[in-house]
């Protein structure tokens, strides 16, 4: 896909800017389900990492001139996975256009793995390493509109740490080899060599993993045949037919059985230990009417050539593309805890409606700068209430959502600087749900609301868009200026209060909103139950009528979420 905006500043950032946001991007949550709920810290604590170097931040999160100048057009990973050395190693060939004549280009490789050899047009090519960036210098200018492409030669080996990122080299419960990938947030250059960063995507991929005998492999796309090496080896080949990001790139490595099934011509693969098959079978059957009501609600599956699967895994679950992971014990809620608290997730298998949610947002719509994840997660977030309304009720959905209330934290911005590799608070997932649920009331028609949000995915699905993408969006579908109502939400740390001020001898009421956006104005109801008033409140103090005492006064806070102050 082009690169966008490439006119960006680069590298041209303060040492004090990077630091600022270092911390907050050193500490992101790479998986991308929800973490656990907070657990009593133990007596003693590692002692805290120490911030990473600003120049190795802005090398990872800055759009450089040497990734803006070119565009990616397609991967071809090939690679050997050796589970008994727990290494691996191949050639990714990246090929790309140039967007403007240049003899440099910059890919990416954590400086743990190391670099055999890059060749272009027969000879090897010099490079220098800078933290995890590799800096590849052509021996002539590449020309503007140039087609190239590099074979990038590469090798690895664990470390033996725990946590994601990497390849993972383990065994299933009977002592089987069991290798996984998942790596958002740590990056794919953990593992293999690539463009790393989310802005601009190759348009297909070729992904070739060879394995010993007996072993299977499930990975992205559509499976496109096996070959025995004849060396006790077989090399399994997927082809991915449509724009991916790096960190959904996956390995699936164990003994694995597999069903089908299919949804009107869209196939449906699974993929699950030989011990779990009658639980997988049963299990895994949510699938089927959680794709009915995401393409009811948001348009088609978006990878119909790739089709969807769904492969246990030893951790949580990861969004996968075509390939959605799953680790969530074959039970309802989220590791059989009841995640919102309101007896609404027991209902549903967390894993399934989630990290399959992340197919539409997330996967075929992208956010081109990880600051703005929250269009992963947010919407994510809110598509298992959209679920849980489709399958239980209004009602079940309304408990659920607000559910999630009690998760929010509200201690710095969701959305930060761009370039800066600013990884967003867990308050991407629950608040990002509940500004969606709010924006919900802002349009206050339930058919033009489902229009709207068809139409964001039938608008953006594969592109990688930033927040200001989809502010431009819902201003020009409701006609109203709602960039104050997303800045609070997203760019703020504090969600906005409704102070309202009872004068009960002269039977008023006064209301404003506190807000940080000096032009945040939003409409509520409030009042009687059941009888609202809408309220039309701005930053600026106004009075109105009531016969309703303070205690008696209402606010809808099931439908906004916002604070309510009250006072005599």
């Amino acid at each position: 896909m082009p690169a966008r905006n490439p006119s960006r500043s680069r590298f041209a950032r303060t040492a004090a800017v990077l630091l600022l946001w270092a911390a907050a991007s050193f500490a992101a949550v790479s998986a991308q389900v929800p973490p656990p709920p907070d657990k009593p810290k133990p007596p003693q604590q590692k002692p805290a990492r120490p911030a990473p170097d600003p120049k190795a931040v802005a090398l990872r999160g800055a759009y450089g001139p040497y990734r803006a100048n070119n565009d990616l057009l397609s991967y071809d990973l090939d690679l050997r996975v050796d589970p008994k050395a727990k290494s691996w190693g191949g050639k990714n060939t990246i090929r790309f256009k140039m967007l403007k004549e240049d003899s440099r280009v910059q890919l990416d490789l954590v400086s743990a793995l190391k670099v055999e050899k890059i060749m272009f047009e027969g000879s090897a090519l010099a490079y220098t390493r800078e933290y995890d960036a590799v800096f590849v210098d052509f021996p002539r200018p590449l020309k503007k509109d140039e087609v190239a492409a590099v074979d990038f030669y590469f090798s690895g080996q664990a470390t033996g740490e725990r946590g994601r990122g990497g390849i993972s080299f383990g065994t299933d419960p009977v002592g089987r080899t069991w290798i996984t990938t998942s790596c958002q947030g740590s990056g794919a250059m953990t593992w293999w060599p690539n463009k790393e960063q989310q802005r601009d995507e190759v348009e297909n991929m070729v992904l070739r993993v060879s394995i010993p005998n007996g072993l299977t492999d499930v990975s992205n796309g559509r499976f496109a045949g096996k070959t025995d090496l004849g060396d006790g080896y077989t090399r399994w080949d997927w082809t991915i037919h449509y724009p991916i990001n790096n960190y959904c790139v996956s390995l699936n490595i164990g003994t694995y059985v597999h069903f089908e099934d299919r949804l009107d011509g869209l196939s449906m693969d699974f993929y699950c230990l030989p011990e779990d098959l009658d639980k997988a079978r049963s299990q895994f059957a949510q699938a089927k009417p959680m794709i009915e009501c995401f393409q009811k609600y948001f348009g088609p599956y978006p990878f119909f050539r790739d089709g969807y699967k769904l492969v246990q895994v030893p951790y949580a679950g990861m969004e996968h593309q075509s390939a959605v992971t799953y680790g969530n014990r074959f039970a309802n809620g989220y590791l059989e805890r009841d995640w919102t608290g309101v007896g609404i997730s027991l209902k549903f298998d967390f894993i399934i409606i989630h990290e399959s949610a992340h197919e539409w947002m997330g996967n075929s719509v992208t956010a081109a700068d990880i600051c703005d994840m929250w269009i992963h997660e947010g919407w994510g977030t809110y598509m298992e209430a959209v679920y849980v309304e489709h399958m239980f009720g209004y009602d079940d959905a309304l408990e659920y959502i607000n559910g999630y209330k009690g998760k929010v934290r509200n201690r710095q911005p969701i959305v930060g600087p761009r370039d800066t590799h600013y990884y967003p608070p867990q308050d991407q997932y629950f608040k990002g749900a509940l500004f969606i649920h709010t924006l919900r009331s802002i349009v206050d028609d339930d058919a033009k609301w489902w229009a709207l949000v068809k139409g964001l995915y039938g608008r953006f699905k594969y592109q990688n868009i930033e927040t200001e993408d989809v502010i431009r969006y819902f201003n020009d579908g409701t006609g109203i200026d709602l960039r104050p109502v997303f800045d609070q939400y997203l760019k703020c740390a504090a969600i906005p209060a409704l102070e309202l001020k009872f004068d009960e001898a002269d039977g008023t009421v006064s209301y404003r909103w506190k807000a940080d956006e000096t032009s945040f104005a939003m409409p509520v109801r409030a009042g009687r139950k059941g009888q609202w008033a809408l309220l039309r409140p701005t930053i600026e103090w106004q009075t109105m009528k009531t016969d309703l005492k303070k205690d008696e006064f209402e606010v809808d806070v099931e439908h906004y979420f916002i604070d309510v102050v009250k006072t005599i």
